[in-house]
């Protein structure tokens, strides 16, 4: 059974690894689905950072709270818009790999 101890650096290495795992997806992935993934990954890799610095240093708990709060309402409105985006590519280009759409490059 895993067992994880209760302490900082135990959500520090968690969000350490998300925020990683998601810069890694944006640098390698080819779709624009897997990049947003992964830009969904650094956000929750941050969001837990945020959270476990407030639940272990700050003895205020509500200044953690909001960041995750507000974090949270960034990465539905970016969800919302890059879904957006993804579609009009869509439509327009047939695909959604990267390499397809290269007329978007300035």
């Amino acid at each position: 059974m895993l067992t994880l101890a209760a302490n900082l650096q135990t959500y520090l290495i968690v969000g350490a690894f998300m925020f990683a795992i998601g810069i890694y997806g944006i640098i390698h992935r080819r779709t624009l689905i897997g990049m947003l993934i992964a830009s969904e990954l650094i956000l929750s890799g941050a969001s837990i950072n945020f959270m476990a610095f407030n639940r272990f240093l700050v003895p205020d708990p509500v200044s953690g709270q909001v960041f995750t709060l507000f974090i949270m309402g960034i990465a539905a409105a970016e969800a919302a818009i890059a879904l957006s985006i993804i579609l009009a590519v869509y439509r327009n280009y047939k695909s959604i790999v990267v390499d397809d759409v290269a007329e978007l490059k300035g």
